[in-house]
């Protein structure tokens, strides 16, 4: 990054106090960044639009438009411009709806001044790879028969060139092939047939093209399509492509075109010209028309125009080579009678030629249950969206502006009072992620993905401050979890463990016959203090703020475990997460 040019940065947040710090800031850590600010959306949109910018730096919770609304804005202008979402308003709705806006980065707004040599160099790695990745596709375009495998054949029909692409086709490292005769990649009877039939070919006509049979290194074979064409000086120029894929693909197409009128889903079939060319029988029950009035009709039979918009929009997303192989969205379906259906739609290409159909493929699923709950989520979730937007948006910033502050007076002079505040404002701090972290700890889990109890362990640990303290696993299980919750549980009860057991303290986490354990062989809990801990507010610690393991009960009870606190085997405190679905490996 030592060559990397000035990068102008423009920085948008509605506390024009807090964007000046942060500029201020970022010009300091690098004086290669030069950051110009604007205090709302539509200024930022007025700045892009006169202005060229190497990154844009936005805030989340601004009047008019939000972060992610004015991201979207941004990316109608600039689709690749990188886009770092610099925000108090962090959880994980909003990171959610950042990456599908299509951010480039998503960094919560923190304590001290530490987090913006952080921010400065995300904007660097951010502009060093959007300006890479311009150069790298200039190179594609310049060379686009690279994705292929390509080869030159002397006149003795030796190989004196091939491509890291035409080497991994046959399981060689290029320079194994140099030097070789064409005959390595290919079977005996297929040399007899190139020998026959492919090079007086060529020599006759100047070129050849059709399907041959590839030998790789290991012995094995695969159809490929080949072409070969001889140049003026006799040299003769090959490029193979691998056709196995779409051999298996043509297979599994007839057994799905067979068991697909099996299907409980509606499923149904879009011909070239965007008519149903063939429906289940689940489809049909699902709209209510008859199959006569549904094959040859357009989608508009049974959507909205916004959805069937939205749905070729979709469609278009998997169309280009180097796209999805399916899109799935949301829609609702008009039925012939009856209230819309919300559903889910699974759309994807079926280049299949044959007796069922050809074009692409959609399946429909009803989500009406899953709708009412999700409504019901966002009813009992809103005042406490409502409380995190107030601690995280008008709390967080003018505290950054106050710790901004401090760190500028302390650099010019030296005062108790300074540093009173300071440790003044790191309690305020540690209250809000606290207050946040709580206020969201018992919402339910709706998302879980097989986790590695080890591995959470382990990133946990290393997010600590552990001092001396010793890390003892002894656990080989996964379970279906929230993983970022998942690591709050398991670092508030290591970070639990160092307060009071001390920096040299001994962490074990182990499995037990009815989930996994984390101990200590500190001082351990009074038994008459089992039920306090877990309240909010409840510390014996000066550190502590209280709230920790009444975060660690709201998570574990959001995921329908249990917890419950015993002595440890060497005196300390054992914590015990009880779950019949932790899975040994």
């Amino acid at each position: 990054m030592g060559h990397l040019p000035d990068v102008h940065v423009l920085h948008v947040d509605d506390e024009p106090d807090f964007a000046d710090v942060v500029a201020d800031f970022l010009e300091h850590e690098d004086n290669r960044l030069a950051v110009e600010t604007a205090t709302s959306a539509s200024e930022g949109l007025d700045r892009l639009a006169d202005e060229d910018f190497d990154c844009i730096i936005s805030d989340y919770d601004m009047p008019e438009q939000n972060g992610i609304e004015f991201l979207e804005t941004v990316r109608e202008m600039a689709p690749e411009l990188p886009f770092i979402l610099f925000t108090g308003k962090g959880s994980e709705e909003v990171a959610g709806d950042a990456i599908s806006a299509g951010v480039t980065d998503y960094l919560q707004k923190e304590r001290g001044t530490d987090q913006y040599a952080v921010l400065a160099n995300r904007v660097r790695n951010a502009v060093e790879r959007y300006r890479a990745e311009h150069a790298r596709e200039r190179q594609r375009k310049a060379s686009e028969t690279a994705h292929e495998g390509i080869s030159i054949l002397n006149e003795d029909g030796e190989f004196i060139y091939v491509n890291q692409a035409y080497a991994d086709l046959y399981g060689y490292d290029p320079e194994d092939i140099l030097g070789q005769h064409w005959e390595l990649v290919y079977p005996d009877d297929e040399v007899a047939v190139a020998r026959n039939e492919i090079l007086p070919t060529v020599a006759d006509e100047g070129s050849w093209s059709g399907e041959t049979t590839g030998l790789r290194a290991d012995g094995t074979t695969f159809p490929e399509d080949h072409r070969v064409v001889q140049t003026d000086s006799g040299e003769l120029i090959c490029s193979v492509r691998d056709l196995s894929a779409e051999q298996e693909l043509q297979i599994e197409l007839t057994r799905f075109a067979t068991l697909v009128e099996t299907l409980s889903d509606p499923v149904y079939v879009l011909d070239e010209t965007g008519r149903f060319e063939y429906v289940n029988d689940a489809f049909v029950e699902m709209v209510g028309y008859g199959r006569d009035t549904v094959l040859g009709a357009t989608p508009a039979l049974i959507k909205s125009p916004d959805a069937v918009e939205r749905a070729e929009a979709n469609l278009g997303r998997i169309l280009p080579s180097d796209g999805p192989d399916s899109v799935q969205f949301e829609i609702e379906i008009q039925p012939n009678d009856g209230e819309p259906i919300p559903c889910e739609d699974h759309m994807g290409i079926l280049p299949y030629e044959g007796e069922y159909f050809e074009g692409s493929v959609g399946m429909l699923r009803d989500i009406t249950e899953r709708k009412d709950r999700e409504r019901e989520l966002k009813r009992r979730n809103q005042r406490l969206d409502e409380f995190a937007s107030v601690v995280s948006h008008d709390l967080r910033n003018p505290l950054n502006v106050a710790f901004g502050g401090v760190d500028l007076a302390q650099a010019e002079c030296d005062s108790e009072h300074l540093e009173r505040a300071e440790r003044g404002l790191d309690r305020m701090d540690a209250l809000i992620d606290d207050l946040l972290t709580l206020a969201r700890a018992n919402e339910t889990i709706t998302d879980r993905e097989s986790v590695d109890i080890t591995r959470i362990v382990e990133e946990c640990w290393s997010n600590v401050e552990t001092g001396d303290a010793t890390l003892v696993t002894d656990v080989d299980c996964t379970i279906d979890a929230d993983e970022s919750r998942l690591k709050q549980v398991c670092e508030n009860l290591v970070r639990n463990a160092i307060e009071h057991g001390g920096d040299d303290v001994t962490v074990t986490v182990g499995e037990f016959e009815e989930g996994v354990y984390i101990e200590d062989d500190g001082v351990g809990i009074p038994e008459d203090e089992y039920d306090d801990i877990f309240t909010a507010g409840y510390s014996t610690s000066d550190e502590g703020t209280g709230f920790g393991l009444s975060i660690v009960e709201q998570i574990v009870e959001a995921h329908d475990w249990e917890i419950r606190v015993t002595d440890g085997s060497k005196g300390g405190a054992r914590f015990e997460i009880i779950s019949s679905e932790f899975v040994t490996a």
